[in-house]
């Protein structure tokens, strides 16, 4: 038999437990899982300049696109990295904010509707306010191309401006391509769109005054150069940030497929206009940057996709940036 002393504590679990369920008598409802993300994004120091990664979030495209690159080495990256469908690639779309101080620049914008009602995509505009800006805020913004995932988020959904203060710029060779009616004309009926987006969204700012055009190697303020990098499209173009001695290269498709174009540089996309081009080029970028060990932003490598490349046997690896947080 059990003395007083010993009985307490199971007596006083037996109440705990009866009172439990009394409060639970006559509901059925399943407590409330939560199912929203963190907000998509993050930050990262270049000297006295404050980069913060947007995430405008993701797709899955198909990697039958990808030339260069045997299907069997294809489904190997693809298990080895653990892709739900081993015919499909995720990747992140990303943006960036680069706060120097006096400017705010934004290097590309996000997808908006350009490729349809995706679920996926599409949170670039709340993730620039999540983080601590208003569109109002940023006064720069520089394009790598002009693919829709890079600029449609430059345009409300009614038509305007969404970014009403800001300067944007782009390479010669980009808008002279994409803004060409001969060029878009010339293409199959179903790749007219792109064409079509570049027009509209580019024509609203250059209509406010407010199109630069850009030509390679241009500082575009202290700190901010414009560094050719073609092939994808025939003015692709990255930046690169420099801030006391630190450094930062913001690229925008020279890679699409991380995990496979790293391994295998000479692999190309369907969506690459000069495909020798862009392979030359990712490969001389990709040498440079693993020598070098500078810092690293891609449009879609993962979030945040700030890193570093290194060797990795025949080809290249992805190397992300620590979460940490920023001491003043």
């Amino acid at each position: 038999m059990w003395g007083k002393r010993q009985m307490r504590p199971a007596l006083h679990a037996l109440a705990m437990v009866l009172f439990g369920l009394f409060l639970g008598c006559g509901s059925n409802a399943a407590p409330t899982r939560p199912m929203a993300q963190a907000p998509g994004y993050f930050r990262y120091p270049v000297g006295d300049f404050v980069v913060t990664a947007l995430n405008d979030g993701m797709l899955n495209p198909s990697l039958s696109g990808l030339q260069g690159v045997s299907a069997s080495r294809i489904r190997a990256v693809a298990a080895r990295a653990f892709y739900p469908d081993a015919k499909k690639g995720p990747i992140s779309i990303n943006a960036y904010i680069v706060d120097t101080g006096e400017h705010r620049i934004l290097v590309d914008s996000g997808t908006a509707k350009c490729f349809g009602p995706i679920p996926s995509v599409g949170f670039q505009p709340a993730n620039l306010r999540a983080a601590g800006y208003a569109p109002e805020d940023i006064d720069i913004i520089l394009i790598t191309h002009l693919h829709g995932d890079h600029f449609c988020s430059l345009a409300t959904d009614d038509g305007k401006r969404a970014y009403p203060n800001a300067t944007v710029w782009v390479a010669q060779e980009e808008l002279a391509y994409w803004l060409d009616p001969k060029i878009a004309a010339a293409q199959p009926a179903n790749q007219q769109q792109p064409f079509q987006q570049a027009r509209e969204v580019m024509g609203l700012y250059q209509a406010a005054g407010a199109l630069r055009i850009l030509k390679p190697g241009e500082a575009i303020l202290p700190g901010v150069t414009a560094r050719a990098t073609h092939g994808h499209t025939p003015g692709h173009t990255s930046y690169l940030f420099t801030s006391k001695g630190q450094s930062l290269l913001v690229w925008g498709d020279i890679v699409v497929f991380p995990d496979i174009q790293l391994a295998y540089p000479q692999a190309t996309v369907n969506s690459d206009v000069d495909t020798k081009q862009a392979a030359a080029t990712r490969r001389a970028l990709l040498t440079e940057l693993a020598a070098s060990g500078g810092a690293l932003a891609g449009a879609h490598l993962p979030f945040p996709g700030i890193g570093h490349i290194r060797k990795d046997g025949g080809g290249y690896a992805w190397v992300p940036v620590l979460y940490r947080p920023l001491v003043p």
